[in-house]
């Protein structure tokens, strides 16, 4: 099944948006079970987290967007396309960490590895981990998408 054809759009910016938005604080993830999520976020993606309720943790890296991932017991339907970025220092770091995340795939559920590659002005490789959540670890412009405001 295609899928929509592309096109470029307009910009429908108002000084009156409906919402007076401040920032983007957060997303949410499921997790099916909360503390081999939590061992793979910390040991295996480095991230920070802290466990708010029974059944949430708060998860962030860098700044202060925060992601929540509750226990839902299900694994997620996030595409490919609907990933999360994580940025590392250089092209090798890319390399290493899909090397070393290639020799513990197993141990942390990690249900696809896809090759690292050059795309949309970065070099990365995306994961599936085993909630069904999608990674993309990347080497890119320093601050992420930053630069495209500026």
């Amino acid at each position: 099944m295609a899928g929509p054809t592309p096109k470029i759009t307009s910009s429908c910016r108002t000084a009156t948006p409906l919402v007076k938005s401040r920032l983007i604080s957060h997303g949410t993830l499921n997790s099916v079970d909360l503390q081999q999520t939590r061992r793979f976020f910390e040991e295996a993606l480095g991230l920070e987290v802290l466990q708010h309720s029974p059944v949430g943790l708060l998860v962030r890296l860098g700044s202060d967007h925060t992601y929540v991932v509750v226990e839902t017991g299900q694994v997620s339907n996030m595409t490919l396309y609907g990933h999360n970025g994580i940025d590392v220092g250089s092209r090798e770091e890319v390399d290493r960490a899909h090397a070393d995340l290639e020799k513990v795939k197993d141990e942390y559920g990690i249900r696809q590895l896809k090759r690292p590659m050059d795309q949309h002005g970065a070099y990365s490789f995306y994961l599936q981990d085993r909630d069904g959540n999608w990674w993309e670890i990347l080497h890119g412009r320093g601050r992420g998408y930053a630069f495209a405001f500026e």
